[in-house]
């Protein structure tokens, strides 16, 4: 597929910086950033006021009003909030680079019915990156849901804060689900290296859990769904996490984040470095209903080349990945 490459810098997406837009862009990205570290606090917390209220046969604290009405009530999606969210593009410096236009995007999605599995990496600590690619995409790419762990759609609070950019489930089951729906809704975006990848997060090298996640293409290939690599520079550089082992292990078992982070001045507010979302071009995934191991090795591998491409071509624009180095674990 003929493409030409679109670079849409900062100073092309929004109006100039000012000092007020500055400021609210830093208020919402720590305001994110603290929701992901205080709401397991929180809501350990509540579970343990809830215990301590049972044997004492006291009232609830009206602290833990929040948590219940977030058990209570599902997350809403809502693009029309999540596109008046642009000081997050001023904070970053947010720029992009679209290997596919959204004109054929559109066109392959809502005329010739095409379903893409939009697979992202890196995962990093918060996606900022994936953020401000909702704010600033065109209407109705809002409609493409993200997949996340149902832990996370289960999390009060974090549910909610998260859900306003659109979730969906990632298990199998319902993914095969959402793929038949018809135009953009079908499509969905993954991030492929989920919480493990998190872990893997460092300013000095970029190291994406990918080898032993392969499910995605098995799923694409028996469902003809296309693939299109993401990549979020600056996922891994605005935020710290602590990596300590058991850390790891208990956030990967329970998929969620269960550890420290940190970015400016050793504190959970994200660095204000420059950001860059990459929208590589389709792979051009067959439709083959059992693809054997060699099939999906293959398709893997031109995932991972593409992925590597896209870096290694585009890494110079950001100054903090000019010495970086890739690492596919």
């Amino acid at each position: 597929m003929a493409v030409s490459v679109q670079f849409t810098r900062h100073s092309e997406l929004t109006p100039p910086p000012s000092p007020v837009g500055t400021f609210l862009g830093f208020l919402l990205a720590s305001g994110f950033s603290l929701v992901y570290l205080v709401a397991p606090v929180y809501i350990i917390g509540c579970l343990l006021s809830f215990l301590y209220n049972l044997l004492t046969l006291t009232k609830p604290s009206l602290l833990t009003v929040p948590f219940v009405v977030s058990v209570l009530l599902p997350p809403i999606h809502a693009p029309a909030f999540v596109s008046k969210l642009t000081p997050l593009m001023t904070y970053f410096k947010y720029s992009e680079i679209r290997e596919t236009s959204d004109e054929d995007m559109l066109r392959m999605m809502e005329k010739e019915n095409k379903k893409f599995i939009l697979a992202a990496t890196p995962h990093g600590v918060i996606s900022f990156t994936g953020m401000c690619s909702a704010v600033y995409c065109i209407p109705e790419f809002r409609n493409i849901h993200t997949a996340a762990a149902s832990a996370v759609l289960q999390t009060p609070i974090l549910k909610h804060v998260m859900g306003i950019f659109g979730l969906t489930n990632a298990s199998g089951k319902n993914l095969m689900k959402h793929f038949k729906k018809k135009g953009v809704k079908g499509s969905v975006v993954l991030y492929v290296g989920g919480i493990a990848e998190l872990f893997k997060s460092s300013r000095k090298e970029e190291r994406l859990y990918l080898s032993a996640r392969k499910g995605f293409i098995k799923m694409a290939l028996r469902n003809g769904v296309d693939v299109i690599p993401l990549y979020l520079m600056g996922n891994t550089s605005v935020l710290t996490v602590l990596k300590w082992g058991p850390l790891a292990s208990l956030s990967r078992k329970l998929q969620a984040s269960i550890t420290y982070f940190w970015g400016w001045g050793g504190l959970p507010i994200p660095r204000p470095n420059k950001i860059l979302y990459v929208r590589g071009r389709p792979l051009g995934l067959p439709k083959i209903e059992e693809p054997t191991d060699k099939d999906v090795e293959k398709w893997h591998a031109h995932y991972c080349a593409e992925v590597t491409r896209i870096f290694e071509t585009y890494r110079g624009e950001l100054d903090d990945y000019a010495k970086k180095e890739i690492y596919i674990d």
